[in-house]
């Protein structure tokens, strides 16, 4: 049952993801949520370390598109500055989001991963869409109204998860 929830990777860090690390598994570009994923949902400024880090991914020509919920204008705030497109409104965890990314980038599900902080939406979203997924932790420990509810599903489900998956654990990069 709660084996649609299960990342195919753990990372600390979104910035911790490396281009040798996805060429390495076939992978082409790289979906990623917004809030507490890409940035801290209560600073869309961005920090050094995300610049450098989406730098690294146009350098090596594997595009990053954020995949969120939110609406175009929010995340049109935040990415302007770094140059990303994005799919607003995805709907996650339903594939809608996904689908239109991969219209977006004409690439197949295997040759993209999606990177989220959250299980019930981006994880289970990009299983879903038979995207590879990596969850990451939450940039910072605080979120939103709406997200907190989800929180607490989602220790329920990773203490299922981790319980009977030993190998999900925490890693500082894909091995």
């Amino acid at each position: 049952m709660f084996s649609n929830f299960k990342p195919t990777w753990m990372v600390d860090a979104i910035y911790k993801i490396t281009p040798v690390q996805l060429k390495k598994l076939g992978i082409k570009a790289v979906l990623t949520d917004l809030d507490n994923t890409l940035i801290a949902w209560n600073n869309p400024d961005g920090t050094e370390e995300l610049l450098t880090w989406i730098l690294e991914m146009k350098n090596a020509d594997i595009p990053v598109l954020v995949v969120s919920n939110n609406k175009a204008s929010r995340i049109e705030r935040a990415v302007a500055k770094f140059d990303l497109d994005y799919v607003s409104r995805a709907l996650k965890p339903t594939s809608r989001g996904f689908k239109k990314a991969e219209e977006k980038l004409g690439l197949k599900p295997a040759e993209m991963v999606m990177v989220g902080d959250q299980l019930l939406t981006d994880i289970r979203g990009a299983n879903a869409a038979g995207i590879r997924s990596i969850l990451v932790q939450p940039i910072v420990a605080t979120d939103g109204w709406n997200t907190r509810i989800n929180r607490f599903f989602e220790r329920i489900i990773m203490k299922h998860l981790m319980k009977k998956n030993p190998d999900m654990i925490w890693r500082g990069g894909l091995k």
